[in-house]
């Protein structure tokens, strides 16, 4: 045999297991665990698969034919509160009835840390498939039912001068907008169609665009802003230093310009609401990426103040990423609280709303939380692209698993009508949610359901002092057995 054939051979041999390998590392790594076992307050974690190339089984968004519309849970009933809105992301209804949107996409800045042109690229790929390419039109727009018919019949842009926003609270006629950068306030009354006058910058934030959306709530005496901020990566590969001022809640004093953090280790939070039992800060977040199908699960939380959930060094209380680089901080796990329930694996939950007095979804969905699923781009089977329900029991702790409230947004055939993204209650206690890939603003309803009462909140007297301590002596009540 020739030399020249033994070359050629011997590159035909190397092509063939190079096509091999890459063909092994680009099979989507398929979940093993039943996806109800992967939700829930003690979910199955499964061993970890470390991923060179990520899974990749992203539904491409087709839309809604004229009349179709998602899959209600039994006895309720969906309707189009909304339609033709370019890529509608977040809501607030107000006092009055009328529902602000911000239409929004990811903003066209350089992400901060350390870049890797592939990775870059990849991302590009992942946006156009699902949907999220595009320049942003940065616009709040104001949709008004007047006739009370559970469409919106009014449409006014109340604003044009943002930068990627998201975010959206209202209180003692103040706005407030979060642009993916920092967070202003405008002046604006109730009924008022446009924003007028020069907004007054609150804070700067980290910018995006990873994670870009940077979520509002106002507590209930509007006396603080909580601001949600997502990390700039999936594990800080782009270096510690390029997470400053990510992967958290702010809380800032509205009164005194003061901020500090509220809680942290939290990958990409999102949803924000007040428990109606305890009045605690809950919220939704997305977990890292690239473990497998079955892991990590993303979850709904309390969040006390100086609460630290991890990331990116360990996920769930005590398992430990060993991709991280970063030097791990001291006491880590001692003092890493563990999410309350989970939600499943790659779900993305974004929006979340409490049941509250006056909302019309029946006895079955009164007293939970509900939250909209944006949907996997990493898992297979996909998950999420629905809105589940997770009922809580009386002491205010979700229990049991999460119920599907609306569906059909996947086809079976590799695509999706849209993806649910946020949801707000409308003034009448229907549910309202956003379908950005859509356009679509989704109204939700039991026609039968008389308005809900409101969630008694849950009080009780203060524990008494177990010790007491007087000079140098300490009192432990009658059975003081200390010695002298």
């Amino acid at each position: 045999m020739s030399i020249a054939k033994k070359i050629g051979i011997g590159v035909l041999a190397a092509l063939v297991l190079l096509a091999g390998a890459i063909w092994l590392l680009t099979r989507p790594d398929r979940a093993d665990i039943a996806f109800a076992n992967v939700t829930g307050g003690d979910p199955v974690l499964g061993a970890p698969e470390a991923e060179t190339i990520p899974t990749v089984v992203i539904a491409d968004p087709v839309g809604w034919p004229p009349g179709a519309a998602p899959v209600p849970a039994a006895g309720l009933r969906v309707s189009r509160f909304a339609e033709g809105l370019d890529h509608p992301r977040t809501m607030l209804t107000l006092p009055n009835g009328d529902v602000l949107v911000a239409l929004t996409r990811a903003p066209a800045v350089q992400p901060p840390g350390e870049q890797n042109w592939l990775v870059q690229r990849i991302q590009a790929f992942l946006f156009r498939k699902a949907g999220a390419a595009g320049a942003s039109p940065d616009q709040v727009v104001l949709l008004r039912d007047t006739d009370r018919d559970g469409r919106a019949d009014r449409r006014f842009v109340l604003g044009r001068d943002f930068a990627s926003p998201s975010g959206l609270a209202w209180a003692n006629d103040i706005l407030f907008v979060a642009n993916h950068d920092a967070v202003y306030a405008w002046s604006y009354r109730l009924g008022e169609t446009t924003l007028s006058g020069t907004p007054r910058k609150i804070m700067d934030l980290a910018p995006g665009p990873n994670h870009w959306m940077r979520n509002l709530l106002l507590s209930p005496d509007a006396a603080k802003l909580y601001v949600a901020v997502g990390s700039a990566s999936n594990i800080g590969e782009r270096g510690m230093a390029a997470e400053e001022g990510r992967a958290l809640i702010w809380e800032y004093d509205l009164q005194s310009g003061s901020r500090r953090i509220f809680g942290a280790g939290l990958r990409n939070p999102n949803g924000m609401a007040w428990s109606p039992w305890s009045g605690e800060l809950w919220t939704t977040v997305n977990e890292r990426d690239m473990l497998g199908s079955d892991l990590v699960p993303d979850y709904l939380t309390n969040v006390p103040v100086g609460a630290q959930y991890g990331w990116p060094w360990v996920y769930w209380k005590d398992n430990f990423d060993q991709r991280v680089k970063a030097p791990q901080p001291q006491f880590l796990t001692e003092y890493t609280r563990r999410p309350e329930f989970a939600l499943g694996p790659h779900v993305a939950p974004l929006g979340l709303v409490f049941s509250q007095a006056g909302t019309r979804l029946g006895e079955r969905f009164s007293r939970g939380a509900i939250i909209a699923n944006h949907g996997s781009w990493n898992r297979s089977p996909p998950s999420g692209y629905n809105v589940v329900y997770v009922a809580f029991d009386a002491r205010g702790n979700p229990q049991g698993r999460p119920v599907p409230l609306l569906t059909g947004f996947l086809t079976g055939e590799g695509t999706t009508r849209g993806r649910p993204t946020w949801v707000a209650w409308a003034g009448d206690g229907a549910l309202l949610v956003s379908d950005d890939t859509a356009g679509i603003i989704w109204r939700l309803i039991d026609p039968k359901a008389r308005p809900a009462p409101a969630i008694q909140r849950l009080t009780a007297d203060r524990l008494p002092p177990q010790r007491a301590l007087s000079g140098l002596r300490g009192a432990f009540g009658e059975e003081d057995y200390a010695r002298e």
